[in-house]
Order: structure tokens, then C-alpha cells, then sequence
């Protein structure tokens, strides 16, 4: 399944970022596409407050740190940015399949190479016709996605 959804600002993005999580669950993985300030982070951190119940949580880009960890109600969550990596070959040290356990979410998921899950949704964010604006295209998680696009 596929779907398009127009963004035309940062809190539709927010609001799509908050209907993800409540349908995310432990051993989902969420692959975020897109070029250089699509909107990627700011999805991220509002899919993290969203699903920490905590409008406040600090939510910090992992661009050095190639990957922060989140205690969640709903279980652990990984928030990866693999900008850095060539490609697979980092991701034990990092903790990679520990942390397919809980929720995660890839930015550039381009670098996991085989290690991509292939049950994962993808969700591609492209600049809109507007400088606040984005599309999202999002792939995967059949059956899940319903109500988004209405």
C-alpha cells in the first residue's frame, strides 16, 4: 500500500508523526527518506513526544551519536541517523539488532543495506509547492495505515 499525503506545514507533519506512533508498536520499524531538510528530524522528534505522551521530551538529533534511545510506555524506541555510515557494516557496534526489539526509526535507511526490514514503513518526505511544505509518501505497514489519508 502506498499513500500520499500533502503536509502544508509543521504541524501537519507533527499530527502524522503523532497518528504513527499510536499505531507503532515493539519490532517497528520506521524508515524516513528524504533530502537534506525534508523534515526527517523534526518527524522523528514529534513521532518521540507523541509517543512519550511528553510534549516537552528532549529529543535530540543523533547526527554525532549516530543513534539515541528512548524509554517509551509502549517499550524501548531507537532513533538512528545513519548520515555518517557507508553502510551496514557499523551497525552491530551500535546496537542494531537489540534494537529491532523496540521501535525504531532510520534516517537515511539507504545505509542499512541488507539489514533493511523488509516489513518496515517507509515514509519518503519531499519539499512541497511552499517553503514550510512536504509530501509524504508512505509504504508498508498494510492494513495499518487507514484513516490517515481522510
Amino acid at each position: 500500500m502506498t499513500l500520499i499525503l500533502p503536509l502544508p506545514d509543521e504541524a501537519a507533519t507533527a499530527a502524522l508523526a503523532a497518528h504513527l506512533a499510536a499505531r507503532a508498536r515493539p519490532g517497528d520499524a520506521l524508515l524516513l527518506e528524504g533530502p537534506l531538510g525534508a523534515g526527517k528530524s523534526s518527524f522523528c522528534r514529534a513521532f518521540l513526544r507523541a509517543a512519550a505522551h511528553d510534549p516537552a521530551l528532549e529529543v535530540p538529533s543523533p547526527t554525532f551519536t549516530l543513534v539515541q534511545s528512548y524509554d517509551l510506555p509502549a517499550g524501548p524506541a531507537f532513533h538512528f541517523d545513519l548520515w555518517r555510515l557507508d553502510g551496514p557494516a557499523g551497525l552491530d557496534e551500535l546496537g542494531w539488532e537489540e534494537a529491532r526489539d523496540g521501535i525504531v526509526l532510520v534516517e537515511w535507511p539507504d545505509r542499512l543495506g541488507t539489514l533493511r526490514p523488509a516489513d518496515a514503513l517507509t515514509l519518503a518526505l519531499a519539499p512541497g509547492p511552499t517553503e514550510t511544505s512536504r509530501v509524504a509518501t508512505l509504504t508498508g505497514w498494510a492494513g495499518r495505515l487507514e484513516g490517515l489519508g481522510a
